[in-house]
């Protein structure tokens, strides 16, 4: 995992939000995400810069689709963002569970 992708592992893990359980790097489909909570369908993805390529964008937004097809919402933080501004991805993750 990234610095960014611990960092908020260790905020999420052990059922510290709401309770609830997240899982690290889980198969959905074609795709590996970043972390999900099974019990509300969120995942969160930890951006690096290859994420905001032309390609990385389009990349992304087909595999968003597929997650949102399958019941998912689908919340993307850049990995500065998280490094920067934890307690600011924290809140946005509670308001979403």
């Amino acid at each position: 995992m990234t610095d960014a992708e611990n960092a908020l592992w260790s905020k999420i893990r052990r059922k510290q939000l709401k309770g609830l359980q997240f899982h690290r790097q889980k198969v959905i489909g074609n795709y590996i995400v970043d972390f999900y909570c099974p019990k509300v369908k969120v995942v969160i993805e930890c951006d690096g810069g290859q994420h905001y390529s032309k390609v990385g964008l389009k990349k992304d937004a087909l595999r968003d689709d597929y997650l949102k097809s399958r019941g998912c919402k689908v919340l993307r933080f850049s990995s500065r963002e998280v490094l920067k501004n934890m307690e600011g991805v924290l809140e946005v993750v509670f308001r979403n569970l």
